[in-house]
């Protein structure tokens, strides 16, 4: 019995179905990170270094060279022989998807949420021409470079309509990779505390990195006068007052606090910290992440 190969249309036609159309966020982000490269703009590249790290298996994308051989022949599968230096090449992005980040005060402006993912994805569309490997946190998978991987990030930069999404989030850098570098996408708005643990278990593990607080235009403002009521974006939070505008100084006070507390807790880190707005032009935020993770200046 003889197997004849399936036809041309019909394995172009399982072809195109693979590869799909670009998602959207991935086509919008391509666009941002093409502004910025054709302005000019770098970033230092960390030098060859020669200092053993660990051996890791073999991915899609690796070259033959990159295979060492010696190790590889005492086992199964093939192994890559790291070096410190890749390591610092690596580079893992948390974006905030829940609840609270799904909030806009205008439909004239993107929600934290959409501006959050594109920023992310850009970046990693940045790093990955600069031949640096990035990992979307959220997957819980090493490091990679290529156009899978890409793919992978915008497909897990999707909101999904049927979970229900947590009132807020918060990163989990314990899978991060020793001397790596990491980038936390949020409006920290949410419990302080996960996002200590976040940033102390990165700093012990030789991470450095930034924060980077997203927020729309009114939770910096507090415009609101009389009868409002407050609802958290998943519903489980609710106040009403006859008079909101009552409210404003406390709730500006809070908000100057908890940026002092991310400033500080970035700065003991070795990290920095910024906040970006959504109603403002989402390239200058692309720039200053770009740029920030060469590190301090």
């Amino acid at each position: 019995m003889s197997l004849s190969p399936p036809s041309s249309p019909s394995l172009r036609a399982r072809a195109e179905a693979l590869a799909g159309p670009l998602p959207p966020l991935q086509a919008q982000a391509e666009q941002l990170a093409r502004t910025l490269l054709l302005g000019g703009h770098g970033r230092r590249q960390a030098g060859m270094g020669d200092e053993f790290w660990q051996y890791r298996p073999a991915e899609p994308g690796d070259s033959g060279r990159a295979i060492d051989w010696r190790r590889s022949g005492r086992s199964d599968g093939h192994f890559v022989r790291e070096k410190e230096w890749q390591s610092a090449q690596s580079v893992h992005l948390w974006a905030d998807l829940s609840a609270a980040m799904g909030f806009s005060s205008d439909k004239n402006h993107p929600s934290k949420q959409e501006r959050a993912g594109l920023l992310t994805m850009a970046l990693a569309i940045l790093l990955m021409k600069g031949g640096e490997r990035v990992a979307l946190a959220s997957l819980g998978t090493p490091p990679r470079i290529g156009a899978l991987q890409l793919r992978r990030i915008a497909e897990g930069l999707r909101p999904d309509p049927k979970a229900e999404g947590a009132e807020y989030g918060a990163p989990d850098a314990t899978s991060f990779l020793p001397k790596s570098r990491a980038v936390f996408l949020s409006d920290f708005l949410g419990p302080i505390a996960p996002v200590e643990r976040a940033i102390g278990a990165a700093a012990d593990r030789g991470i450095t990195g930034l924060m980077y607080q997203i927020l729309d235009p009114a939770e910096e403002a507090f415009p609101f006068q009389g009868r409002t009521v407050f609802t958290s974006m998943a519903g489980g939070l609710r106040h009403e007052t006859l008079r909101a505008s009552d409210l404003r100084d406390r709730y500006l006070d809070r908000l100057a606090e908890r940026k002092a507390q991310l400033a500080h807790l970035a700065h003991q880190a070795g990290w920095r910290f910024a906040t970006h707005h959504t109603n403002t032009p989402a390239q200058p935020a692309l720039l200053w992440l770009y740029e920030g993770l060469e590190g301090p200046r």
